[in-house]
């Protein structure tokens, strides 16, 4: 199995400029359009309870670079439940979550 890997960027309110700063590092290691179709990441809103939600960021196998620059933890694969992808293909879903509708 390979490892994915997560950051928190904390409160859903202040987390726009990691969320643009993670963008541009993947449009830079893997461009836009033609970027590979396992190399993807995704937030999910997550309040784990809290009154206020933090925003998760999770970095697919193949975006180890990226999560590396913003130095991410290893975690295993997130539930695909309320995911949402930020950047990477849209064949991502397929690759990373088969035998699920995207």
């Amino acid at each position: 199995m390979s490892v994915w890997f997560q950051k928190n960027l904390g409160d859903a309110m202040l987390a726009r400029e990691s969320l643009d700063k993670i963008e541009e590092l993947f449009v830079s290691a893997y461009g836009k359009a033609d970027s590979p179709k396992e190399a993807a990441v995704f937030i999910r809103h997550e309040s784990e309870g809290r009154l206020h939600c933090e925003v998760k960021a999770y970095f697919s196998p193949d975006s180890v670079i990226v999560a590396g620059e913003i130095d991410a933890d290893p975690c295993e694969r997130p539930s695909r439940d309320g995911l949402s992808l930020l950047v990477g293909s849209a064949d991502s879903w397929l690759a990373l979550f088969p035998g699920r509708d995207s």
